[in-house]
């Protein structure tokens, strides 16, 4: 048996007793780390000598555009091979083990290098036009995938994590959320789709990195022990981002993605809680939108009222809870395919009807093909959102007031979603959807729960049309479809609750974040996003069939039987709680 040239953690007795005997070879951490030190290295010399390619890569000591990226991989890889190792005060990173952290970061940090190189000679000519920095990051970067891919694998079940102080766990808890919303508003305010892409592949595999490491059960570990303070810090780091921003350009974007968002967690009370496959979800949301815009004062709408928005959000939320009731009262007897395929009709019927009611081929109420636009900007309380308005020295404009409302939307769709699954009625939900015939045998009301599902995913559906009327200014037929190139429609709800995680809070926000901002940034993919999806979806169901952030049953559920699968480090009788909201998520 071979010695390692340097002392591992394991072997000079820093780890926990239930850690040791994991072998780490420690030249191979040393190699990891000095080739993410050589990778940061090559971020400060200049990749190509021409402006003509974006992000400004010609500058020596100065890293520009995809260099940024780069770096951050470089720094991440280092500090990680320096936790394998043991070095004091880095330990806290790999709580979980290193050897597979650092090969997906390794790997995402050559993916980046790589498709900037290679995108430099694409776009300008051949590699003629690298500078030797290019050169110099194009090999480096090999280095720590090559050592990252031979270390043992070394993976463990966390140690328990040291008793820190109360205002210390506040001030990670902070930091946490910080930084996860830096990484969002970096990735919205991404001006060109090359950089784009690049984050793309930092950011997933460098989550993935996080962890197999174990720092985002640290992380969520903290936010289940002090649930207010990861509440109010979650809604701080969202609400602050209107204020970093000094154009509406992707404030516009933020806003559309929170009502993709609040719509996909509506339809995550059908299909995630209670099981129900729903292709027609988006005529809800339309209800919503169509009532909305009739009742505010709209030029061109067929009713001559205008209410205020409570009143105007009250009868939105009621039509679609009325039209939710009528649909899901006949068919909800149906399962499986037959009630996706009502639920299909549905949404199709919404659409044609408001297209036809135009005065010639039926009644003159939604102007038919033509919509009705000028619906009125927003005005609560004396507050006009269509005006600018100076908030802590800091100028809002019209979409930046559409963000923070439509925030405080999605904190109440959240909270109901939260309060109706930890209730008997969730847990019900619940019980139908792993086994209806045990759960009608248990004296559940099957069709009594999953028409109280889908009245309550109807609701949020048509709260949030009511923002979305007045935000757009117009609403036509063609925004609720079941698929197409612009969200929200059917198909892209639906692939935004599974793709992020049935059953769960956070999964559906960030699967809803992630489905409107490709198309968004990558713009070359708007004829071919469902081959996209579904090559993406297929994938998915291959390596990741519960989701980008799972609930602990689904979990288990698809993992039960693989080796060295992540278990979370919670009681085995109660699910972890979720840290957005802090409650737990209840199963049957």
């Amino acid at each position: 048996m071979t010695t390692d040239l340097t002392k591992t953690p394991e072997e000079s007795g820093t780890t926990a007793p239930e850690q040791t005997g994991v072998k780490a070879p420690g030249l191979l951490h040393w190699i990891v780390a000095a080739g993410g030190l050589a990778t940061v290295a090559s971020t400060f010399l200049a990749w190509t000598y021409t402006t003509e390619f974006p992000g400004d890569l010609t500058v020596n000591g100065y890293p520009g555009g995809l260099q940024v990226l780069t770096l951050v991989g470089g720094l991440l890889l280092t500090l990680l091979a320096l936790s394998g190792l043991g070095i004091k005060g880095l330990r806290w990173l790999t709580p979980a083990g290193s050897s597979k952290a650092l090969l997906f970061l390794a790997v995402g940090t050559l993916g980046t290098t790589w498709y900037a190189v290679v995108a430099i000679a694409a776009q300008l000519g051949g590699i003629a036009h690298w500078e030797p920095g290019a050169y110099v990051a194009f090999v480096t970067v090999l280095i720590p995938v090559a050592a990252a891919s031979l270390l043992k694998d070394d993976a463990r079940k966390p140690a328990k994590a040291k008793e820190i102080p109360s205002w210390a766990e506040i001030l990670l808890i902070v930091v946490a959320f910080a930084i996860g919303m830096y990484a969002v508003t970096y990735g919205i305010s991404t001006e060109y789709p090359e950089l784009f892409i690049g984050y793309l592949l930092l950011v997933g595999f460098g989550a993935a990195a996080l962890n197999k490491a174990g720092v985002m059960a640290r992380i969520s570990a903290l936010a289940s022990k002090n649930k207010q303070v990861a509440a109010v810090a979650a809604f701080a780091a969202a609400a602050v981002f209107p204020f970093t921003q000094t154009t509406d350009t992707f404030t516009v974007i933020a806003v559309q993605i929170l009502i993709f968002a609040t719509v996909a967690l509506g339809l995550n009370v059908v299909v995630g809680l209670a099981g129900l496959l729903d292709l027609g979800y988006v005529a809800f949301l339309g209800v919503g939108a169509y009532t909305a815009a009739l009742v505010s004062g709209s030029t061109a709408s067929a009713l001559d009222i205008e209410l205020p928005f409570w009143a105007a959000m009250i009868i939105g939320a009621l039509a679609s809870l009325v039209f939710g009731v009528i649909i899901g009262a006949p068919t909800l007897r149906l399962h499986g395919d037959y009630l996706a395929i009502v639920t299909l009709g549905f949404g199709e019927i919404f659409r044609i009807t408001v297209n036809n009611m135009d005065g010639d081929n039926g009644p003159q109420i939604t102007n038919g093909p033509n919509g009705i636009p000028n619906i009125p900007a927003l005005n609560i309380f004396g507050y006009d959102f269509g005006e600018t308005h100076t908030i802590l020295g800091v100028e809002l404009g019209s979409y930046a007031n559409y963000y923070l409302l439509m925030l405080l939307v999605m904190v109440f769709v959240v909270l109901v979603f939260s309060r109706a699954q930890d209730s008997r009625i969730g847990r019900a939900w619940v019980a139908i959807r792993e086994d209806e015939t045990a759960a009608t045998a248990m004296g559940i009301n099957g069709f009594r729960v999953k028409l109280i599902a889908f009245a309550l995913g109807a609701t949020l559906a048509g709260v949030a049309g009511t923002v979305q009327a007045h935000f757009q200014g117009t609403v036509l037929p063609e925004m609720y479809v079941f698929a197409g190139p612009v969200a929200p429609n059917s198909a892209f709800l639906l692939a935004a609750v599974i793709l992020g995680g049935m059953g769960t809070i956070r999964g559906p926000l960030l699967g809803a974040a992630l489905l409107f901002l490709i198309p968004e940034k990558l713009s070359f993919l708007k004829d071919f996003q469902l081959l996209a999806f579904g090559l993406a979806l297929i994938l998915l169901m291959r390596f990741r069939p519960e989701g980008l952030i799972p609930n602990r049953r689904a979990q288990l559920e698809y993992h039960e039987h693989d080796e060295g699968t992540d278990k979370p480090d919670v009681p085995e009788q109660r699910p972890p709680a979720d840290p957005i909201v802090g409650t737990s998520k209840a199963g049957a």
